[in-house]
């Protein structure tokens, strides 16, 4: 399996241990229902981890463009993501600075990407000075047809140890090409695990993340959903590559394991040690 790159975006990392993911809807279900739905639930959380490490690695691909990453952050070398996206930063001079990267009514990178609408950040300080943060917001924003809304709250989190962010998600929806959507919010924290050395590139920048996320169907079913295997993102995947979370229905568990760290667009759900199923990210 691989990496989402989601999308550019980022993302990124740590190790959790986290146990469980209990359902907060007590209305009695059949089991092969209920099944269903914690089925349907996980795969909008792994489409959501996916478009917001995504997102998350847009933001640092434009920040990288305009030298807002602190440091020596001159002629980085990015995976090129932008792809001719119209990225626009005011103030010159000073900060807060919002940046407006915009893929108008679609842009297809050379990996098969495609982006469109808009993405609006306001950043207080360079992304890698601790204690910065990054307000990142959607206007029509779409990867590969999945609309991306809500709020995207990044804040650098790194001490002398290591490079850190926490992403807290609020009002979060998700939308597939087919209308199906999905609410979700929570916090992410990601821990920089490569690349720190080697800061005139992004490309060999790796993350770890963990944390913990509620989401919400269609239908208002909701489950609280744990990272139970740190999730790895590679910068040079378009998806998370490996790690696994956990779901609890009332007398079910479900496992999303992202895979073994290749950098495919392929998840797989099971259900209390089941057969996996097959779910492709984007």
């Amino acid at each position: 399996m691989k990496t989402i790159k989601f999308f550019p975006l980022l993302f990124s990392a740590l190790a959790i241990t986290a146990t469980s993911c209990k359902k907060q809807n007590a209305i009695p279900e059949s089991s092969n229902a209920e099944q269903e739905i914690t089925f349907e639930i996980s795969s909008g959380q792994a489409f959501a981890d996916n478009v917001t490490e995504d997102a998350n690695g847009v933001f640092m691909e434009a920040a990288a463009s305009r030298n807002l990453l602190g440091g020596n952050s001159q002629n980085i070398t990015t995976t090129n993501g932008l792809n001719g996206a119209i990225i626009s930063v005011t103030p010159a001079n000073a900060f807060p600075k919002t940046i407006t990267i915009n893929f108008g009514a679609g842009l297809t990178a050379t990996n098969g990407v495609t982006r469109s609408g808009k993405i609006t950040v306001v950043l207080s300080d360079y992304v890698t000075k601790t204690g910065s943060t990054a307000v990142i917001t959607f206007t029509n924003y779409a990867v590969n047809g999945f609309k991306k809304e809500g709020t995207i709250i990044v804040t650098n989190k790194s001490t002398a140890a290591a490079k850190a962010w926490q992403r807290k998600v609020e009002n979060g929806k998700i939308t597939a090409p087919n209308g199906r959507y999905w609410l979700h919010s929570g916090i992410r924290d990601a821990v920089q695990i490569t690349g720190a050395a080697t800061p005139n590139t992004l490309l060999d920048d790796t993350y770890l993340i963990t944390g913990n996320h509620s989401v919400t169907n269609a239908a208002g079913k909701t489950k609280n959903c744990y990272i139970t295997e740190a999730l790895e993102k590679k910068v040079v995947c378009d998806n998370i590559a490996t790690g696994k979370l956990k779901v609890e229905g009332v007398n079910h568990t479900a496992t999303i394991d992202f895979g073994n760290g290749d950098c495919d667009k392929i998840a797989t759900v099971s259900i209390n040690g089941s057969t996996p199923r097959t779910i492709t990210l984007r």
